[in-house]
């Protein structure tokens, strides 16, 4: 039986870091040669880290960049290694190289450069013209990128089409709720259509905004997912790939025979593999990894952000302010489970508005996770303010607003005095995605701070993922999931003196921001048209509180910030 040895190393690069990158790739390259393996994969553009946005600009780091890939391949034998990496050929491409006796053997360029959502590549690279098969081990293998697989014409068909057995599939594809299922969907699809062997790698980790979840894939030719590597975690996944079964689907499945033939675009290289390579044992057949449930996906998704962004930036602490509202509870609950209890301070800062009951859930919640705490009273200051600023805002329209902002921005500043203080901390805001979009949050208060763990994270899901990390662990007090949530800034306040509750709210927002419906649609979804008409005028007034906030992990269809992109002087009115 015709095998190859595959392995996809799903590997947490960061950008920037190409020594320490290069590092990656080659325990990556010596763990898969280890295992056997005639070819390793690695991510999308994995020498630069990914993305790397306007350093793809510097041509210091673009020469920087090249020679670290020429480095790498000076160190692969007896295995072939697909490299991910940015290439200077008169313009710039975003490549991936086929490296094995000590050189590059070929260089693929990505065809099709994504411009929606997040992504920007036409900014930086030029569309790739032709397409590879290399002769690996005796079998016909193809590369591409990440977007190449997700049309269905296009560089991996070519590469079928001229005979390709093996098509590998470098990615950098960033997390989102339900984001899993639709990629196995299309990969099987494409595999199926191709009749070919299917491997995706996925880079893992976060990038600011971006998380990466992995998740890489085996597919066999019928669609079939024969092996999988889990969610949010390092793996070098090594999988025998039966070519013989490949041939065989090919001589049953007539369709290939009947497309057109591949444009003169497609190369083919052969690669001998040699050296010290480990021999083969027993064959290679991992199991698919067990697939996370939508909130444990999510969950993954912001332990994985908030450690990365934390650890990536040399910060060694986290600061949260705890208000024993449910918010600040999941922020805290996600830190101590990114970063450890000893890496996460709680501060209190009560005012005479603070209910005892929510001082209580907050040091509840700081002993159940472990984690050190302050408390720090701001009724002095707050009423030195009020002091000074009554003769100048006393009858004026805003004044009760501006008085209960003023407790908010005393908060933000002892938060970001006690990081200043010790400058390899930093604040993790609390707010979440409902909050910012109607604009309740306080500039300069609660808003003040260095990363948004809940940012992309609507009010509903917050209980939600509240609820379901409370099943793997009793952390969050019983009385924080059963009160009325409330920023307790005057007597008595709850969220819904200024909201629509937020079973109401919460999908009208989705509506509207992610899915840029016009009025007149959601409220034929059965909301009431004051209703509605109320949350667009407040997201859209809002649009400039948004860009002054920290980034925070995008987890959901459209997130604020890269992804979401309105300009702030706008005189649209919805209809």
């Amino acid at each position: 039986m015709r095998t190859l040895r595959l392995a996809l190393a799903q590997v947490n690069p960061t950008v920037g870091d190409l020594e320490g990158n290069a590092r990656i790739v080659l325990e990556g390259i010596e763990r898969a040669r280890a295992a056997g393996a005639d070819i390793v994969a690695f991510p999308e553009l994995v020498v630069t880290g990914y993305p790397p946005e306007d350093l793809l600009l510097k041509p210091s780091f673009v020469r920087a960049n090249e020679q670290i890939l020429h480095k790498i391949a000076a160190s692969v034998e007896g295995i072939a290694a697909v490299v991910g990496f940015a290439h200077l050929d008169v313009d710039l491409y975003n490549a991936a190289a086929v490296c094995t006796h000590g050189e590059v053997r070929g260089i693929y360029h990505k065809h099709y450069l994504p411009t929606y959502e997040v992504f920007d590549e036409d900014r930086y690279f030029k569309r790739g013209s032709d397409a590879l098969v290399f002769v690996i081990a005796g079998v016909r293998v193809g590369v591409c990128i990440c977007e190449d697989i997700w049309y269905p014409s296009g560089p991996a068909e070519w590469e079928s089409w001229a005979g390709a057995e093996v098509i590998v599939n470098v990615n950098g594809s960033p997390f989102r709720k339900g984001i899993d299922e639709f990629r196995k969907r299309m990969l099987s699809t494409r595999a199926s259509d191709y009749v070919v062997a299917l491997g995706y790698v996925n880079t893992v980790g976060g990038q600011d905004e971006l998380v990466f979840d992995g998740a890489s894939l085996v597919y066999d030719a019928d669609g079939n997912l024969i092996a999988s590597s889990p969610s949010f975690e390092e793996d070098v996944l090594v999988v025998d790939i039966d070519v013989d079964a490949v041939a065989r689907e090919r001589l049953h499945d007539p369709r290939m025979r009947k497309v057109g033939r591949p444009p003169s675009v497609v190369r083919t290289s052969e690669i001998v593999i040699s050296g010290e390579q480990a021999p083969k044992k027993d064959r290679v057949a991992p199991k698919p990894a067990p697939p996370l449930d939508a909130n444990a996906a999510v969950y993954g998704a912001l332990v994985c952000g908030v450690r990365d962004y934390v650890h990536k930036n040399g910060f060694q602490e986290v600061f949260i302010a705890l208000s024993g509202g449910i918010d600040s509870s999941l922020t805290a609950t996600v830190a101590v489970d990114a970063l450890g209890p000893d890496a996460v301070t709680g501060v209190v800062m009560s005012s005479k508005y603070s209910s005892d009951h929510s001082r209580a859930d907050a040091f509840e919640l700081a002993s159940r996770l472990g984690i050190g705490t302050l408390d720090i009273a701001i009724e002095g200051p707050h009423g030195a303010f009020e002091t000074a600023l009554r003769e100048h805002i006393e009858g004026l329209p805003g004044q009760d607003l501006a008085e209960q902002n003023i407790q908010a921005r005393i908060r933000g500043m002892y938060m970001m005095a006690l990081t200043n203080a010790r400058p390899a901390s930093i604040v993790l805001t609390t707010g979440n995605k409902s909050e910012l979009a109607t604009g309740y949050a306080t500039l300069y208060g609660d808003m003040a701070g260095g990363f948004s763990v809940l940012k992309d994270v609507p009010k509903l899901l917050v209980y939600e993922l509240s609820r379901w990390r409370n099943g793997r662990g009793d952390v969050i007090p019983q009385d924080v999931l059963d009160k009325p949530p409330s920023a307790e800034l005057k007597p008595n306040q709850t969220d819904q003196d200024a909201l629509p509750p937020y079973e109401i709210l919460d999908p009208i927002l989705e509506a509207y921001v992610e899915g840029d419906r016009s009025i007149d649609e959601i409220v034929a979804m059965g909301y009431d048209r004051e209703t509605v008409e109320l949350v667009v005028r407040l997201v859209d007034m809002n649009e400039y509180k948004r860009r002054q906030a920290p980034p925070g992990p995008k987890v959901t269809s459209k997130a604020f910030g890269r992804d979401r992109r309105l300009p702030i002087t706008n005189r649209f009115v919805e209809a």
